[in-house]
């Protein structure tokens, strides 16, 4: 049950600057209501694909991964191959993997990108960044706010498949 508004309706983030206040609310208003709603999930649902959609725990994978590529990005680094690896692993069934843990997984990722974001300088927005392999054009700014699109759309996506498979 909700006891506090939104986060963004709950004021200014001290740490963020204020362009980039809208990211990380987005990205933590994300995070509270995935935290709440995989607490009592089903854990023989978590790898349940619903007539072809992905499953619960590719989205909590996938969110985690784009969080810790995005930063790598948003630094002008490239990907290791330890991040190329997490990617391809990304909605492959894994037992081993409990929804505590992919939690968990995501919870560090967040907070690793939080770090980034409050480095931030706001200066640096409009540089140019190269996304990917074909090094495709986007600035810092750019992809920053992808990381909170990106994460308010999956977590959208995981919200919906978690409520249908629960009802069927």
């Amino acid at each position: 049950m909700k006891t506090q508004p939104e986060v963004w309706l709950r004021g200014m983030l001290p740490q963020y600057s204020p362009g980039l206040q809208p990211v990380a609310h987005a990205i933590l208003q994300a995070q509270e209501e995935i935290n709440i709603l995989m607490m009592d999930f089903p854990t023989e649902l978590l790898w349940e694909n619903l007539a072809g959609m992905a499953s619960p725990a590719f989205h909590l994978q996938h969110i985690a991964g784009v969080m810790d590529r995005m930063s790598t990005y948003a630094k002008a680094e490239s990907l290791s191959s330890e991040q190329f690896d997490y990617l391809k692993a990304e909605g492959e069934r894994n037992a081993q993997l409990t929804i505590q843990e992919l939690v968990k997984q995501l919870d560090q990722q967040i907070l690793k990108f939080l770090e980034v974001l409050s480095q931030t300088d706001p200066a640096t927005l409009t540089e140019y960044r190269g996304v990917g392999r074909a090094q495709l054009p986007s600035t810092v700014g750019g992809i920053l706010f992808h990381a909170a699109e990106h994460t308010q759309r999956h977590f959208g996506q995981l919200l919906v498949t978690c409520k249908v498979l629960i009802s069927k």
